[in-house]
């Protein structure tokens, strides 16, 4: 008999990061349930460098622990390849 597939549990970390040339990087950095909050600083400030923003960093005062929820796939993929998924929500565009 095949066992069920589990959907994962994710927790979800919302982060305000100050932009040098004024207002605020609002977005998700979103990781399995079991991952550890230092590992969770690191992905939001490799999310960072993706954005060519190597001088701004994610801190614990910019990152906080928000709510968990059930997994959905395109979030799944990306946990699954890279570690965590982020989900853009204001100024995170040039």
């Amino acid at each position: 008999m095949r066992p069920e597939h589990q959907t994962m549990e994710v927790a979800i970390f919302d982060t305000y990061v100050k932009r040098r040339e004024g207002g605020y990087m609002h977005f998700d950095i979103i990781v399995s349930a079991d991952t550890n909050y230092e590992s969770v600083l690191t992905f939001g400030n490799d999310y960072l460098k993706s954005k060519s923003l190597n001088m701004q960093s994610v801190s614990s005062r910019d990152c906080r622990f928000c709510h968990m929820q059930e997994v959905i796939p395109v979030w799944e993929k990306n946990i699954l390849q890279q570690g965590y998924h982020i989900y853009e929500l204001e100024g995170c565009s040039k």
